[in-house]
């Protein structure tokens, strides 16, 4: 029990330091006081996903259509100012994209990329409901352990770039991530409306690609930045690559079961039907009729 005392008293002592040596520009914004905050938004998404889908187990569906498509709607807004404030303010700034030092001053294009940079963390609070839609609707396919492993990962470690580097290399992630979700959540508002809407959503996959391209893309700008001894907090770069990685893998698994197995499957049973059509079956002609 002492240990664990000393352990705890150790790592306060620590983040007290941390928090002490952590960006100024930042201390007074909302939620970057203090870790506990996030943490417990985060303990409490991952409690009420379970809780909510065991709630919904006896009950309807919602349908929550056009809940469903302004929401998405919201994010496309949102992820379009993030993505549109960081290329500015960083081609304004002459930010280089092979390495580039977090610049802790107040200068008005600094300023502005800080700021956008707390709103993508922001926003991964807010694509929570995501699951929480999904939960409503009764859809707990899409509420895979990638979805949520996602969703309860991205807004803490975003706390913890925005308190401490809210600028410099974090730019990049940010910048390549929002231009995706202006992609991917038009594709979610558009699959809103309904089935009648499924005929404009071919590009999918498509969809599905992009993503693991942003991975492979990070993963190769961090990895870069350590092979280069780029002046940005080593210990980062480390972190994001091993999620990054993480999140690859998971994609990867995803992309494989949707689309490559799903398609083997179909063609299997495609070429099945084609061999059984007009031939005999049990001695018996087998007619279209009896289909």
């Amino acid at each position: 029990m002492e240990v664990i005392i000393d352990k705890y008293h150790e790592w306060n002592k620590f983040y007290e330091w941390a928090v002490e040596n952590s960006d100024p520009r930042v201390k007074d914004w909302f939620l970057m006081q203090s870790y506990g905050p996030t943490l417990a938004i985060t303990a409490l998404y991952v409690m009420l996903v379970y809780v909510g889908k065991w709630w919904m187990a006896d009950r309807e569906p919602y349908k929550l259509k056009w809940a469903v498509f302004f929401y998405n709607i919201g994010l496309v807004i949102l992820n379009f100012y993030i993505f549109s404030q960081v290329l500015i303010s960083t081609y304004k700034a002459g930010y280089s994209y092979i390495c580039q030092p977090v610049v802790y001053s107040n200068d008005e294009n600094e300023v502005n990329i800080a700021k956008a940079l707390w709103w993508f963390y922001f926003s991964k609070c807010i694509e929570m409901m995501d699951t929480f839609f999904f939960v409503l609707k009764k859809k707990n396919n899409q509420i895979s352990f990638l979805h949520v492993y996602h969703h309860a990962t991205m807004f803490p470690i975003w706390w913890i770039g925005i308190k401490w580097v809210a600028g410099g290399q974090s730019f990049f992630g940010a910048m390549v991530n929002s231009f995706i979700h202006v992609i991917m959540y038009s594709y979610y508002g558009i699959s809103a409306l309904g089935p009648q809407f499924q005929k404009y959503l071919w590009w999918k996959r498509y969809l599905t690609m992009l993503q693991l391209i942003q991975f492979v893309t990070g993963i190769i700008h961090a990895a870069q930045s350590l092979v280069f001894k780029c002046d940005f907090p080593e210990w980062m770069h480390w972190a994001l690559v091993f999620y990054a990685f993480t999140i690859l893998l998971l994609f990867l698994n995803f992309y494989f079961h949707a689309y490559v197995k799903s398609m083997k499957k179909k063609k299997q049973e495609t070429n099945g039907s084609t061999s059984q059509n007009g031939k005999h079956a049990n001695g018996h002609v087998e007619s279209k009729k009896t289909k």
